[in-house]
């Protein structure tokens, strides 16, 4: 499918599955908004794509209102509309911190990230899409297998990702009044410098150290386009993409 014309903007652009995303959008001809903290990153995957001026780098911290409002008026005096948005942005705590031992500011800094600034950008993208012509488009979250079930000693990551549900839903049924649909994806185990580790082993429930399967991250970019190519009037609520040996499913 060719979506020339359509306009997105994906958070956390510079890397991993945002990078991902962006790159599978910019291939079948969105024109795209890169927001990341790291300019640098957000240019090499502008440069990656080969989209030329389809690819607006705009660094961005989805934790400050100001610079979530610059990026949405940028996309929107560059591409003249917003069809897609990626709430993609998140980060985590190390996992060789206990609970009880987190600070408040690591508390505070994965919730302003990966909560609140999904709800910033949500407002954003929500202002535009209810005012253009046509009216509407779609936003799509980036929930977590955590968004089901926790990994040890990630209490901040697991909690705001249980919280990105509860967005999700209330985007979906608060954006229909304006024909904005909104979806999750729930990953897990996409191969990305991030989740690399876990084939040396990663700490499981009964307290061993075990490797886990990992999966190609362009099956996320391809999952998320398909997301957002459907028509306007049909939407994935839920999909969980995952190594399908990863132990998820089951009393790992």
């Amino acid at each position: 499918m060719d979506s020339s014309g359509k306009a997105a903007i994906v958070t956390g652009a510079g890397s991993g599955i945002g990078r991902s995303v962006a790159l599978a959008f910019l291939k079948d001809g969105y024109r795209v908004a890169l927001a990341g903290r790291r300019k640098d990153k957000l240019e090499e995957t502008a440069k990656e794509s080969g989209a030329g001026a389809r690819a607006l780098v705009v660094p961005t911290d989805v934790t400050d209102q100001k610079s979530v409002r610059a990026l949405f008026t940028a996309t929107k005096e560059k591409f003249g509309r917003l069809d897609v948005l990626f709430n993609n942005a998140g980060i985590g705590t190390p996992g060789s911190i206990m609970l009880e031992d987190l600070s408040l500011e690591q508390w505070q800094a994965v919730v302003n990230t990966n909560l609140t600034g999904m709800f910033l950008c949500t407002q954003e993208a929500f202002k535009i899409m209810k005012s253009q012509t046509p009216r509407g488009g779609r936003i799509i979250n980036n929930g977590s297998i955590s968004a089901h079930a926790p990994r040890p000693n990630s209490a901040p990551y697991t909690a705001t990702k249980h919280a990105v549900t509860g967005l999700t839903k209330s985007t979906a049924l608060d954006g229909r009044k304006y024909d904005i649909a909104c979806g999750q994806i729930d990953i897990g185990n996409a191969r990305t410098p991030l989740a690399s580790r876990m084939a040396d082993g990663v700490p499981q429930a009964n307290g061993e150290i075990k490797p886990e399967p990992l999966m190609d991250v362009d099956h996320v970019g391809a999952a998320v386009l398909h997301m957002a190519n459907l028509p306007p009037e049909t939407n994935v609520q839920f999909m969980t993409i995952m190594a399908t040996k990863m132990p998820f499913i089951g009393r790992g």
